[in-house]
């Protein structure tokens, strides 16, 4: 089954109907079926700390969603690990010619180790790291 890469960008506007992105994020979802999703904690603490300011009831949506997601057996949530974490700080260390996250260097590295190719994001960062941003495809 093929599989995908979750960034933030993605879950966030799945949540929220208002967000510009959220018709054009449901549409590569249907589009994608069947697919294997993976993310990472990283990215969904990324979720969780964007909609911690939208107040209680959106903050309690966003928890609810994100856990929904890791137990979801059609999602691979990949943790957050020492090792990972020392990986993405060389690789932020790496590229000071680049605008990336240490979020997005542990996002490129998840990619690469597990040969996916295609991100559900709009983040331009993807496209400069080599892979295909699905989000932008289908603006485009």
């Amino acid at each position: 089954m093929r599989s995908v890469f979750a960034d933030a960008g993605y879950w966030i506007a799945l949540l929220n109907p208002k967000d510009e992105l959220n018709q054009v994020a449901q549409k590569v979802a249907l589009n994608l079926n069947p697919v294997h999703i993976v993310t990472s904690e990283m990215v969904l603490v990324e979720v969780l700390d964007f909609y911690s300011t939208w107040g209680s009831a959106l903050r309690s949506y966003a928890a609810s969603a994100v856990e929904a997601v890791t137990k979801d057996p059609n999602v691979t949530v990949i943790p957050q690990t020492r090792d990972l974490f020392r990986r993405a700080m060389r690789r932020f260390k790496e590229r000071p010619d680049k605008d990336w996250s240490l979020t997005d260097c542990a996002s490129f590295l998840i990619m690469e180790e597990r040969g996916i190719s295609e991100a559900l994001a709009h983040d331009r960062h993807f496209q400069q790291a080599g892979f295909q941003a699905l989000l932008r495809t289908e603006q485009t």
